[in-house]
């Protein structure tokens, strides 16, 4: 089809009003209204890479745009009034390659230097030790254990506000990520391992978290809620938790790991006391919940090494 000068004034038009509704829309993305300094943290390095970047696009299109309209094809040209000289220009071939190098080196020295700092508590709050919790998730729930407190809770969670809560992260079956996008990004949970998330809120709320890794029919709905609040409002949770609600017995964990959704529960005492499932032994567990399905993958690993052999 062919692009008239019309079509051209329409879409130079259009682009500045999609770059508006584009920006207006910015207050509806959460990883964009962090409410804690690792979502601060996070978002800053977005920024900074996003505005590097369009940067990099506005002179590539710039060279570009000059490059068509400096030696376009034209009735009056010449011939040989175009005549390159580029191989074997060490000049061009040295900025050519000097320039990505510091591209690169923009990007990742900043993005190296966010990657460490966050896998220790935020520095706003050194001054507390970080509030540990365990995150567990199985087909499609979460656990939270709270070690010190000894409380569990199910698919919600309460933390105090300005500080750093450590969040030890595992499966009971398969991979997921736990992510809170207004607190941070996400991290995986895998079975038999066990990862370190360090996220903060210094704002009072209640935020959604979610599973951020595809884990089957049940992932959509895999989600739970976050009660940050005051100090002196969470002590009160607590203790209130303890008093009221049940102790979680071996055989409610069991069926409660079984594949399904849940509604939100809390419990007096945590399933640390049986398995921790960051560890090899916490594998085990899960294999003796479900042999037969540790029995049908066991057969397909053979099967498969004998069809290897032949």
């Amino acid at each position: 089809m062919k692009v008239t000068k019309h079509h051209a004034k329409k879409l130079l038009a259009i682009l500045p009003l999609g770059f508006i509704l584009f920006l207006s829309g910015c207050d509806a993305i959460t990883v964009l209204d962090p409410k804690g300094p690792v979502g601060d943290s996070q978002k800053d390095l977005i920024m900074y890479s996003v505005w590097f970047m369009l940067g990099i696009i506005v002179v590539v299109f710039g060279l570009f745009t000059y490059m068509v309209i400096r030696f376009r094809d034209h009735p009056n040209r010449k011939e040989g009034d175009y005549a390159p000289h580029i191989h074997g220009n060490l000049a061009i071939e040295t900025l050519w390659t000097i320039i990505p190098l510091i591209i690169v080196t923009a990007l990742a020295v900043p993005t190296v230097k966010t990657l460490f700092d966050l896998e220790q508590p935020p520095d706003v709050s050194q001054d507390k030790d970080p509030l540990v919790v365990y995150a567990t998730s199985a087909d499609w729930k979460w656990f939270f254990s709270y070690p010190e407190q000894n409380i569990e809770t199910v698919n919600y969670l309460h933390i105090p506000t300005d500080r750093a809560v450590e969040f030890r992260l595992s499966s009971a079956d398969s991979m997921a990520a736990l992510w809170i996008p207004a607190l941070g990004g996400q991290k995986y949970n895998m079975a038999g391992m066990e990862n370190i998330l360090y996220l903060q809120a210094d704002d009072r709320g209640v935020y959604t978290g979610r599973n951020a890794n595809f884990n089957g029919e049940g992932f959509t709905k895999q989600t739970f809620e976050v009660h940050a609040e005051n100090t002196a409002s969470f002590e009160e949770w607590v203790e209130k938790t303890q008093d009221d609600a049940p102790a979680l017995t071996q055989k409610q964990y069991n069926s409660l790991l079984a594949p399904g959704l849940s509604e939100e529960l809390a419990f007096s005492s945590t399933h640390l006391q049986w398995v921790d499932h960051g560890t090899m032994s916490g594998s085990d567990y899960a294999i003796k919940r479900h042999p037969d399905a540790y029995d049908q993958l066991l057969h397909l690993k053979n099967e498969k090494d004998d069809d290897n052999n032949e």
